[in-house]
């Protein structure tokens, strides 16, 4: 059973910086795809940004050249950084990881982008 743990949410003025952190427990595997998702009040769940486990990513046109996923295999730690935060990054941001046939959530950590 895999279980997914985020951190580093919080409160940020416009044009601040934030890191979230996912940590996962259980069987990862090889070909194992991690990633953010966010929800905003009222929207559905968007894609922010994906890793493999070679390190290539994908990410939102919304938060290129803003934030950056990275990723720690040997950790089993996924890291989002995100800078430049604008209000309309305001959502709870959920940690994922896709792997076979199984899709892992976590529980989620808010962050509110606000002055």
């Amino acid at each position: 059973q895999v279980q997914l743990v985020e951190s580093g949410g919080g409160l940020v003025q416009p044009g601040g910086s934030l890191r979230l952190s996912c940590s996962a427990s259980g069987s990862i595997l090889v070909a194992s795809l991690m990633g953010w998702y966010r929800q905003a009040p009222r929207k559905q769940r968007e894609l922010v940004a994906r890793i493999t486990n070679e390190g290539s990513s994908n990410y939102a046109d919304s938060v290129k050249g803003r934030f950056t996923i990275s990723r720690d295999n040997a950790r089993k730690t996924v890291y989002l950084q995100m800078n430049n935060l604008k209000p309309e990054d305001t959502a709870v941001y959920y940690c994922n990881l896709a792997q076979q046939i199984y899709n892992y959530w976590g529980q989620g950590t808010q962050v509110t982008v606000s002055s």
